[in-house]
């Protein structure tokens, strides 16, 4: 992972953790230990599948270039779906507060997409390689007579 991936992940990790641990207090408090395990739960399930789909999505633009924009849409669908299979299969659990999973998973993920929106815009990310701009300058140009 370069570095600057990794400082993306962090500055969308940190955030995310934080609004975590608010949510699981105030579950704990407003639906006791259950509410507090469900809102854990939500907030490591949207974690998770936004850190792989990051991790995922970096590998996918350094060594596949041209199917970025294929695969972001293809990574998008799978984050969904994956969600959507947890939340079919724990519908009717009493392991943890369903109502402070959803809340807490919503908070995350908010927290997740306006962390990496920031970490983006503030990045120092090249658009033109400075390489080829001095090499198109030092080549001659007009007509070879």
């Amino acid at each position: 992972m370069q570095s600057n991936d990794a400082r993306t992940l962090l500055q969308c990790a940190v955030p995310t953790a934080l609004v975590g641990v608010v949510a699981v207090v105030v579950s704990s408090v407003l639906a006791g230990g259950k509410g507090g395990i469900g809102a854990a739960v939500g907030t490591l399930l949207a974690g998770g599948v936004m850190a792989t789909g990051l991790v995922i999505l970096n590998r996918t633009a350094r060594h596949l270039p041209h199917l970025f924009q294929a695969m972001g849409l293809a990574l998008y669908l799978t984050q969904c779906l994956l969600v959507a299979v947890f939340l079919v299969i724990f519908k009717d659990t009493t392991l943890f507060s369903t109502k402070a999973f959803a809340f807490s998973l919503l908070a995350a993920t908010l927290a997740w997409i306006a962390a990496q929106t920031r970490a983006y815009m503030k990045a120092k990310i090249l658009y033109v390689d400075p390489e080829s701009v001095e090499a198109h300058k030092s080549a001659p140009t007009g007509s070879p007579s």
